[in-house]
Parts: structure tokens; sequence; C-alpha cells
């Protein structure tokens, strides 16, 4: 079973119906038992980083996302959550990527909303991915390069479009609402 965490981070609903579209089955959960006996974990959201890393540890979720073993897909909020800090609230994150989160300097063009392509592609999350090919982007923080990137886009200045270490593999795109090329995407994840 795969699990989707919940924790008060919006955009659950269309990971769940991407899912599901594909033929597989998942449950939304914040339990424990369940989200460690899962073949695989999303953590998705949209949101803002410190009440959501506050809703985390206060359900001890923050310890549990750190320790997990098997496949693990953090989605836009939740890449950004497994970063090292944010400047959104001043927020220590989990730290699981060696990365701050900042803010995009220019803030007449900010939120960076629409489809971008990704460059600088690496890794079995994004096989069968090309720079033609374009993802669905909304956000106003952005993941700054690291050891972890596997992806990159450029808006503004270049960015961690997708990140990968170990068992843990991030998007700052959102593969669920990424036509043709995001169902790929979250298939390699599934597939792992």
């Amino acid at each position: 079973m795969i699990a989707v965490i919940e924790y008060n981070a919006g955009n659950i609903t269309s990971v769940v119906n991407a899912i599901n579209r594909l033929g597989f089955e998942c449950m939304v959960t914040n339990d424990e038992k369940e989200i460690r006996n899962s073949t695989k974990v999303i953590f998705p959201g949209v949101g803002e980083a410190s009440s959501a890393m506050n809703y985390l540890k206060q359900n001890k979720l923050d310890t549990l996302i750190c320790s997990l073993t098997q496949p693990t897909l953090g989605i836009c909020l939740g890449q950004q959550l497994m970063c090292a800090h944010s400047e959104e609230g001043d927020t220590d994150c989990l730290g699981i990527f060696n990365a701050a989160v900042k803010k995009f300097p220019a803030l007449d063009i900010v939120p960076h909303m629409g489809w971008n392509n990704l460059q600088n592609i690496k890794g079995n999350l994004l096989k069968e991915i090309s720079t033609d090919d374009n993802v669905y982007f909304v956000h106003s923080y952005y993941c700054e390069l690291s050891e972890n990137t596997i992806a990159t886009c450029d808006y503004i200045l270049p960015f961690s479009a997708a990140m990968q270490k170990d068992n843990f593999y991030a998007t700052q795109f959102h593969p669920e609402k990424s036509a043709s090329v995001g169902e790929q995407i979250l298939l390699n994840f599934l597939n792992l």
C-alpha cells in the first residue's frame, strides 16, 4: 500500500487522484504504523513552511519521515520541508537534503507559476524525461542547488527542480498536475 502523508497541507486530493488514475491504491494517513508498513510514501503539500513543520513536530511526523527506509517522494512543499532550513518563517526543516530554501528575489514575477522544462536531468525518478518535456510549477520559494539535485529549472535563477538522497526523492514541481510527463514521473516512483 502507498501512504500519502496527511499533515494539514493542501493538494492531497489531486495526488490521490493521480495515483488512482495510474491503477494504484493509496491511503491518506498520519498514523505512524500505517506509514511505516507502506511500500511507498508520498509527502505532498501546498502551504507555509513554519506552520507545516509545527504540525509535523506536534504529531512526531518529523522524526518518522526522517527514519523511513522505503522510497519516499516529497512534492512541492514536501521537497522544501525535506531541506535543512527555509527562509519562509525562518524555519528549521527535516534536514534530509543539505540545502536551504530561499525566497525568489524578484517579487514582481513571483510566484513561479506555469510550465517549464527541466535541465541537468539524472536518476531513476526522471527516466524517460527529457529537456523538451515541461512540468507544472507554482511556488514562491526555491530549493538551492546541492549535491542532491537531480534536475534543475531556471526561473530568475537556477534551482533544484528535483532532488534525491538514498530512498528520498522530491520534486518542486507538481507531477500530479503535469499531464503525461508527470504521470511518467509518478509511475517511475511507484515502480522503484
